[in-house]
Parts: C-alpha cells; structure tokens; sequence
C-alpha cells in the first residue's frame, strides 16, 4: 500500500477543500444546485398560540355548529364552521370540507356537503380559503400567469398553512379524533388539497374533486421554462401528490371540465401512488351531481377513515 508523508496528506487535504468549496461556489452561481425541497416550505412553528375562538351559532337536535377563528402564519386570521353531531360516541371522526374559487365556506354546495357527512356520523370543519369569504379584502383576477400571478400564488400557499393550523386546532378539541381526519376539497379546494394532504400525514383520508396538475400547462409555450416552473413550484400539485401514498388517494372528476381539463386531472392521478382510485363523471366543471359526487367521497371515508 502506498505511504503519503504527512506534508502530502494536508496538501491532499487542502486541495481536496478547495476543490468542494470551489463546486459549492459554482453551483451557487451557475445554478447547479439541486432543487429547493418544496414541501419544506410549508414547515411552520406549532408553537404560536392558536388563540381560537368558538361561538354557537345554530344548535339542532342532530348537531350544533360552531363559528371558530384561529391564528394562522403570517399573522393571518381563519375563520370557519364547525359542526359537530349529537348522540354520537365521541372522539369523532372529522371531515376538513373546502370550497372551490370565488366561493366561501357556507356556499350552497358546500352546506349540501355539511350536511352529508353530518348525517352519517362525522364532524365538518369549513374554512375560507385565503382571500375569500369573511377573510376577503380586495380580490384581483386569480390568474398565474397575470399582473396578479404572486397575489394568485399567495392564495393557494396561504391557505395550505391555514388547514395545516386547522388540524393543531381540531387536536385540541376532546370531542374529535385527531386519528381520524379527512378531507375533500372541491376545484380550487381539491388543488390546494393535492399540497395540504401531501405534506401534512395528519390527514388520513383525502378526496379530491374536480382537480388537477401540472398548472404550468397554463403557460403555452413558456410552459417549459424554468422561469415558469421554479415559480410554480410550491404549489404544483404534481410535487406533493406522490407524498399522499400509502394513505388511500380518491379523485372525482368531470370528463367534460371546461375549468379544469381533463389532461391536468388525468396527470394528477398518474403522478400519485397507490392506494388510489379515480372516478369520472359524464358532466361538466360546474354540473357535476352533489348526491353523487359526495355519496361517492362519503363512502371512500367509511370504507377508510
């Protein structure tokens, strides 16, 4: 085996920091780095108080429902619905329900599902989506590829967070089971879902209807572009879909989405891992039928919630 004197060794040694050093500097320049693990980005400190708030606002003989408000990051308030059933044996298994663009959590498609999933034994937690409902302020065109593109890419990343503090405050509730949470997002909500659900494992169940990936699709011929996909990258759902697996993965989609084509649907699913499934439907984005798009969720969640 060949000696080094042990001058030769250090001079071995200093080239050999010089050298990684040398590539490190390069990558920064040029680069060459690997890319930002996105889902790092949605890390946040659990420590900040929720400072929740709960306030009764209708109270029937099957369930009560609550108006909640909670901090969230970025010094954002969330306000939502909790509806809890009655005469169940508690801790309850609960269902995180999200509106699509535009919409607000008491919508009427919204409230239809509220009342699907109470009715068959679980709790339902609605929130705004950023931007929307009590949390809205000024709206601009939600576009992401406009003047508006980081106000319209805000909205989807701030509204991960926000579900992401919604199940710190469902954990804090006796009466529910932080081990049994669902969620189904519809259009815009099943979108920021693909992110939510992938990178928070709290989630046990996720349904995602009428949603896609691969939005850089939105950008013609820019599509390739790494200008386009490094903006794009915190909230592509094609980045966080695979990360669902092993957790049991249902898309409802439309085969005549005029919203959301068929293609981005179709390339979501094909991204994700198993456990999954897909169903289609014969209508459009906005005629899709709620008995059966959300008889078909409800029994996803009680086959594996």
């Amino acid at each position: 085996m060949m000696k080094y004197s042990k001058n030769k060794r250090n001079w071995l040694i200093g080239v050999t920091l010089i050298g990684l050093v040398t590539l490190g500097m390069l990558q920064f320049v040029f680069g060459l780095s690997t890319s930002f693990p996105v889902a790092e980005y949605y890390e946040y400190d659990k420590a900040i108080p929720l400072r929740d708030t709960t306030r009764i606002v209708l109270d029937t003989t099957d369930y009560q429902t609550f108006s909640i408000s909670y901090n969230s990051v970025h010094d954002q308030r969330v306000s939502g619905l909790l509806s809890i059933p009655k005469n169940i044996a508690k801790p309850i298994p609960t269902i995180i329900l999200m509106h699509g663009l535009g919409d607000h959590k008491a919508v009427d498609y919204v409230a239809y599902g509220n009342e699907s999933f109470l009715k068959n034994g679980y709790a339902v937690l609605r929130i705004d989506i950023s931007g929307h409902g009590e949390r809205k302020k000024e709206f601009y065109d939600f576009d992401l590829t406009g003047p508006n593109k980081y106000w319209t890419r805000n909205i989807v990343s701030q509204t991960v967070f926000d579900l992401r503090r919604a199940i710190d405050l469902i954990e804090t509730k006796s009466e529910l089971d932080p081990d049994r949470i669902g969620y189904y997002g519809i259009s815009l909500g099943g979108i920021i879902g693909s992110i939510f659900c992938g990178v928070d494992h709290r989630v046990k169940v996720p349904v995602l209807a009428l949603a896609g990936g691969q939005l850089n699709l939105l950008y013609g011929k820019q599509a390739v572009s790494k200008e386009v996909k490094d903006f794009l990258g915190i909230i592509e759902p094609l980045n966080f879909i695979a990360d669902i697996s092993p957790r049991p993965l249902l898309m409802l989609n439309a085969k005549n989405d005029e919203i959301v084509p068929p293609i981005m649907s179709k390339l979501l699913y094909k991204k994700a891992k198993k456990q999954k499934e897909i169903i289609w439907y014969d209508a459009k984005h906005r005629d899709a039928p709620l008995d059966i798009i959300y008889g078909d969720g409800l029994d996803w969640f009680n086959q594996n919630l």
